[in-house]
């Protein structure tokens, strides 16, 4: 049976997608996880094997580089001693920085090296690495950032999406009903602006709509303003910051304001859930755009950069949804015709037959 090792950490971007895969291949091959301590906390260590190799932002702090140079050559060390030990045949990087050590000791073991990358554009430690690696794992074909001499390294796939989730009932609703539900979401670390400035537009929304809002906040002072405000506005309320139980709640939401990381707009529109994508305007090669334009371009979604958005025009874009149920309806099939083809079955044996190739 071959063994094999996933990387990940950091965000939840990045660890969410890893614990899919290991679900998905850990009943035909020994799967481990290697993580670091930023993404420890998205891992339960019960149904997750998992082991923790921290690694440095070599250029976080410039004062600090020579320190954090050396933390990473030991952990490349730590890495190749890790590999070497556990006899692993095979890695797959889901990106970031934490990644490279392991990546790289994968190089110098002559291991075989997958890249896995969720986005529309490739990220900066997976660019690093594909010249090594034998396949890319993606969603989007036309994936940016990448150089011509490796489009034939592309595998694609369907969002691989947590196996819980295809286990539940997609949002079939044929109306919008009077009381509008809205899920407000800010990204796995929550948002300022999604605090403020999307809070202050559902107040003044709840004047001409009566609506339900599930909504993400940053911390418990961010919590407590909030529920403040919207008690005061007779909205009906749910604030979270982190809730792995998410899921079981929103498939009877109306309409999304998300940031468009990709597990989030994936998950989002396997639900049949359309979403008003507004993204993460400091990710880095602006991925977060690109991921919600290649739903823009199919129609089902409607995409708004942070930098244009004010008050009034969100609040109207908001209005007119509503009110055009023609529009928010086409959105709404042609998620469904886009992700029809999307089943934990198809996704897993698509992986497994990636990996069992010589």
């Amino acid at each position: 049976m071959k063994k094999i090792l996933i990387t990940t950490g950091g965000s939840g971007g990045h660890v969410i997608p890893s614990l899919s895969i290991y679900d998905a291949l850990k009943d035909d091959f020994e799967v481990k996880i290697v993580t670091d301590l930023r993404g420890s906390k998205y891992i339960n260590n019960v149904d997750y094997n998992f082991s923790l190799i921290d690694v440095p932002n070599i250029f976080s702090n410039i004062l600090l580089l020579p320190y954090n140079l050396i933390k990473f050559l030991t952990a490349i060390l730590k890495s190749y001693h890790y590999l070497k030990r556990n006899n692993f045949s095979i890695l797959i990087s889901t990106g970031g920085y934490m990644s490279l050590p392991l990546c790289i000791a994968s190089k110098l073991l002559n291991l075989q090296i997958y890249i896995f990358e969720p986005n529309s554009v490739l990220g900066r430690a997976n660019k690093f690495i594909i010249n090594y690696a034998k396949k890319i794992i993606c969603y989007d074909n036309d994936l940016r950032n990448i150089s011509k001499k490796f489009l034939n390294k592309i595998y694609l796939v369907k969002p691989i999406l947590r196996k819980e989730i295809y286990k539940y009932k997609k949002n079939e609703k044929t109306k919008i009903e009077e009381k509008k539900k809205i899920l407000i979401l800010g990204g796995s670390q929550g948002s300022k602006f999604f605090d403020e400035i999307i809070t202050k537009i559902m107040i003044r929304l709840s004047k001409t709509q009566k609506i339900k809002v599930l909504q993400q906040v940053i911390n418990q002072k961010s919590k407590n303003n909030i529920k403040d405000c919207y008690l005061k506005n007779n909205i009906e309320n749910e604030l979270f910051d982190f809730d792995d139980k998410l899921i079981s709640k929103i498939a009877d939401y109306d309409l999304a304001i998300t940031r468009s990381g990709a597990s989030a707009i994936s998950e989002l529109s396997y639900l049949n859930i359309p979403f008003v994508a507004i993204p993460y305007p400091y990710a880095k090669d602006d991925h977060q755009y690109y991921n919600a334009q290649l739903y823009e371009k199919n129609e089902c979604c409607w995409l708004i950069k942070q930098r244009d958005i004010n008050e009034n025009n969100l609040l109207a874009l908001l209005a007119k949804i509503f009110e055009n149920e023609s529009d928010y309806f086409y959105k709404k099939k042609n998620l469904i015709h886009l992700t029809k083809e999307n089943t934990w079955e198809k996704n897993k044996i698509n992986l497994i037959k990636l990996l069992n190739e010589n």
